[in-house]
């Protein structure tokens, strides 16, 4: 295949859920709907823990970044999917497709990887409350989240890359709401092989390497807590990870849940609808499980809707004073 055919490409068509009218607007109210709850929610969160010096520690500081990967995971899918709803088009430019592509990509090894570092702070909390604080120091902590965001960063460049050397005939229909890796791949006219040992590689790395660990920590925490004499001991040390196990369950299960779906249907259709499972649903759910199961955050939010009443009452005060 020469190379003047990927020339030819200026853009793809998504085909989205659903091609029923009737259906696409209440698709577009749902997305909308969940696409706000999603970037107030985990926004919410990052304010709590900013606003808190309380919050200022390893655990919370690990889930200020989850929550603002998960406003960027969204973001890079649903406000395309809605303005091409609004507007009645599927079309989105092959630049923007592999654009849309190579974010969706990092921001959710990103996801992955905060996660498991999140285990990994669990598991030292639990198994060695002692020395917490002087292996979790600022540095690591720090040195963690650079190294996930690296890894994540050549990761998306390197699965990217290898689709722009493919070529592309006239089929340019993704059967998704997104421009997805696999559905790209399958849309190409020249050989894929490279490409789908690269992918699957990558998967099995940097999937199957961070659940792994991600296993083994909660192993330790789990024989860690049986060892704890009182049922109250083992009780709140439980509550600590709760949340987090919560989220990786979710996270996880809707991912595993996805590929078995495509794998077992063999229908474009309806993976793309279970996918929406874990690009929009557990994004959006993650705020709900951290605030609603952890008294500190509660807290937190509670002091900061109080700050900021204060200050508008302050505000109206001033704004009515007969001296301005």
């Amino acid at each position: 295949m020469d190379s003047g055919n990927l020339t030819r490409v200026s853009e793809f068509l998504l085909l989205g859920l659903s091609e029923d009218p009737e259906l696409q607007r209440l698709l577009f109210g749902l997305f909308l709907c969940m696409y706000l709850i999603t970037v107030l929610g985990n926004l919410l969160i990052i304010l709590a823990i900013s606003s808190d010096s309380h919050l200022h520690t390893p655990m919370y500081f690990f889930l200020s970044n989850l929550s603002l990967v998960d406003i960027c995971f969204t973001s890079t899918t649903i406000p395309k999917m809605l303005l091409n709803i609004q507007t009645q088009s599927k079309a989105i430019t092959y630049a923007g497709c592999i654009t849309q592509m190579y974010f969706f990509i990092l921001f959710a090894g990103l996801d992955d990887f905060l996660l498991t570092v999140m285990a990994y702070d669990r598991f030292v909390a639990i198994c060695h409350p002692l020395h917490y604080m002087v292996i979790m120091n600022p540095w690591l902590c720090g040195l963690l989240v650079l190294v996930s965001w690296i890894i994540s960063v050549l990761n998306s460049l390197l699965l990217c890359l290898m689709v722009l050397r493919l070529s592309f005939c006239v089929a340019l229909e993704i059967p998704h709401f997104f421009c997805e890796l696999s559905q790209m791949t399958h849309l190409a006219c020249s050989d894929t092989f490279l490409n789908n040992m690269v992918m699957y590689f990558s998967a099995v790395l940097l999937a199957g390497g961070p659940l792994t660990g991600i296993l083994y920590s909660y192993s330790k925490i789990v024989s860690s807590i049986q060892a704890i004499p009182s049922a109250q001991g083992k009780y709140k040390a439980f509550s600590t990870c709760a949340s987090h196990l919560s989220v990786v369950s979710l996270f996880y299960g809707t991912s595993l849940g996805v590929y078995l779906s495509s794998a077992i249907t063999q229908n474009s259709q309806s993976s793309a609808i279970a996918s929406v499972m874990y690009t929009v649903v557990t994004p959006m759910l993650n705020p709900f499980i951290y605030s609603l199961r952890n008294k500190d955050i509660k807290g937190a939010l509670k002091r900061f809707f109080g700050m900021v009443g204060k200050q508008g009452t302050i505000v109206l005060v001033l704004m009515k004073s007969p001296l301005l």
